[in-house]
């Protein structure tokens, strides 16, 4: 299957309708999730903050997600120079850097009234931070230099 799909023709061909009906699932899906999240009971200690973590710790499971993705493409590009790969990898960066900024806003809502501070040096949250700092070095990577090939190589470098 993989091989199968190693053809950017036949790729394109499976994500030409699978794309838009896994988006259209996806988003039913997260209408429904959103919508149980929301009318979840308060919880005893943190009160309606609790919702915050509904929105919270997907976020930040996504973000370290896609980084994991990000590592798996930048090697199959590195190593087997695969063009499909280096797209996979400048795919997954902005959806990752966006998810785990997304994590670090809603831990600071949800970390204001529950510690009494925006921002504690927990290694949590620091590695969250630097996860970030990493998405933010590969994408200003990539977009510093203009032949695709080297820059695809060089961020895959900084990925791995």
């Amino acid at each position: 299957m993989i091989t199968f799909l190693a053809n950017p023709q036949r790729f394109m061909a499976l994500s030409r309708w699978l794309a838009p009906s896994l988006g259209v699932l996806a988003a039913a899906l997260a209408c429904i999730g959103l919508g149980m999240g929301l009318n979840a009971p308060p919880d005893y200690q943190q009160g309606p903050t609790v919702l915050i973590m509904f929105v919270h710790v997907p976020a930040a499971w996504l973000g370290m997600f896609a980084y994991g993705c990000l590592a798996g493409s930048a090697f199959f590009g590195l190593v087997f120079r695969h063009s499909l790969a280096d797209a996979a990898a400048r795919a997954a960066s902005p959806l990752g850097a966006g998810f785990t900024l997304l994590a670090l806003i809603t831990g600071s809502l949800w970390g204001r009234p529950m510690w009494g501070a925006w921002w504690v040096w927990d290694a949590r949250l620091t590695s969250e931070l630097i996860l970030f700092l990493f998405y933010i070095g590969y994408l200003a990577l990539q977009a510093a230099i203009d032949d695709e090939a080297k820059a695809d190589r060089a961020a895959s470098i900084l990925a791995l």
